[in-house]
């Protein structure tokens, strides 16, 4: 999957929890969304209102990126209430780090079929 196919599918998406999520489409949404904020951030130098503007696209992303990455949790067949794990101080981002970079599985899973047709 494509860095546009990606970001296509992470708003295709918004609060579908069900499924899976290559890890290609997990890391090109990621990336384009930090792109967002990275350009937003530096455009705030020059205007107090792309300050708000960021804060207000935290907002919108926070469900969506939640729901990516239980649907990637669910590519590599574990339950999507993982993603408590990064709630655990100082090792919780390690552990979820690794599970979203574990390729997942082929075939079908108890979650559904691989998001890659594989």
């Amino acid at each position: 999957m494509g860095f546009s196919e990606a970001f296509k599918a992470f708003w295709g998406n918004y609060v579908n929890f069900s499924g899976r999520a290559s890890r290609s489409e997990y890391w090109f949404a990621w990336l384009a969304i930090w792109l967002i904020f990275f350009v937003l951030g530096i455009l705030s130098y020059v205007s107090e209102f792309i300050y708000y503007v960021d804060g207000i696209l935290a907002l919108i992303v926070f469900l969506p990126m939640i729901s990516l990455g239980v649907r990637r949790l669910h590519d590599t067949n574990k339950s999507g209430w993982f993603i408590l794990m990064a709630l655990i101080p100082l090792v919780g981002w390690i552990i979820m780090l690794v599970f979203y970079c574990t390729a997942g599985d082929k075939g079908t899973n108890r979650f559904g079929a691989d998001p890659l047709g594989k």
